[in-house]
């Protein structure tokens, strides 16, 4: 008879890690299934160089150095980890839920859906050449922070990626100038102060008209909003911080009906569904005062890993705190 789970978990970044590392500590079987070839979702894709400041109890800490502790707190228990699956159908049945992936099926007696804003790509600059720079001179993240060493670069975008991303750069490159179209920031207030108080150049309300390349680097052209003014910036990178556009086209072919909300699934106090038995969190989620922060996600988890053991095994105690696994060793 093939093996069932307590418990699946689709996606691997934060959320998924911490759901699997409490599920570990209920002692439940349960794997998890990630899209990527690692663990980490969009933090180790996007913005492994990016800084945290907001988990509590840790002041400051690289994105991956987080992934990679949560990582290490996680494999601490015996959780099946299937890395480059997409899951292609979840379909209910009477025990629970069948998984399917191009790879396997696999039974289990619950879901839990950490999947992030689903697959994501990044919202493009849109100039005739684009296409010349994208992955040489142009990007859309920071993945390696070695690589602006010493450079002139330009950020584009006023939220708080553009922001973090100029905070980021500014002690590393040579000069960091950020434009905006708009002369108000979207960002956190403290990290606009930040900003503002830096040496990064501040040109608003302005928008990247053109690139050329040059002899030295590229010579970028930016146009200030609803007027023919024009400036030049000769810098080394460009790096467009517009967001990311992102889908659901996966979960909208399993053979199961969540109710969403703008197209995010919306859960009870228990973390659960519109489905019983299928659960969501991290920012696949809605509900009245979510905050789409890393720091919400690890609070969701272990809701709904607690809801999920309680109805499965109601008798059983499990760790009422994260301390217990001491205990248990």
């Amino acid at each position: 008879m093939d093996k069932q789970y307590d418990i699946t978990i689709i996606g691997g970044g934060p959320a998924g890690i911490f759901a699997g590392f409490y599920a570990g500590l209920h002692e439940a079987s349960a794997q998890l299934i990630e899209s990527l070839p690692v663990l980490g979702g969009q933090v180790s894709a996007l913005y492994p160089e990016k800084r945290i400041l907001d988990v509590a109890g840790i002041p400051d800490i690289q994105a991956q150095q987080l992934i990679n502790r949560q990582i290490e707190q996680f494999q601490q228990f015996p959780v099946d980890v299937k890395t480059e699956q997409n899951v292609t159908n979840i379909e209910q049945t009477p025990e629970g839920f069948t998984v399917t992936t191009p790879k396997e099926v696999t039974h289990s007696k619950t879901v839990v859906i950490a999947v992030g804003n689903g697959s994501f790509s990044p919202r493009p600059l849109v100039i005739d050449n684009v296409k010349e720079f994208e992955g040489k001179s142009l990007f859309y993240a920071i993945t390696d922070l070695e690589h602006f060493k010493g450079h002139r670069v330009l950020i584009a975008g006023g939220g708080d990626s553009a922001l973090d991303e100029a905070l980021m750069l500014e002690p590393v490159a040579k000069t960091v100038h950020l434009v905006h179209r708009r002369n108000e920031f979207r960002a956190l207030e403290h990290t606009v102060a930040q900003v503002k108080n830096s040496t990064v150049d501040i040109q608003t309300p302005y928008m990247i008209k053109a690139i050329e390349k040059t002899a030295s680097g590229m010579l970028v052209t930016i146009k200030k909003m609803r007027s023919d003014d024009t400036q030049t910036i000769e810098v080394d990178d460009v790096i467009v911080s517009y967001g990311f556009t992102s889908d659901h086209k996966i979960v909208d072919g399993w053979d199961i009906d969540l109710a969403t909300d703008h197209r995010l699934f919306k859960v009870n106090t228990q973390m659960e569904t519109s489905v019983p038995g299928i659960y969501a969190i991290g920012d696949s989620v809605t509900y009245p005062g979510k905050q789409a922060l890393i720091a919400t996600a690890y609070g969701e988890a272990p809701i709904a890993i607690n809801s999920i053991m309680a109805k499965l095994y109601p008798n059983r105690r499990g760790p009422a705190h994260s301390s217990s696994i001491i205990r248990q060793k």
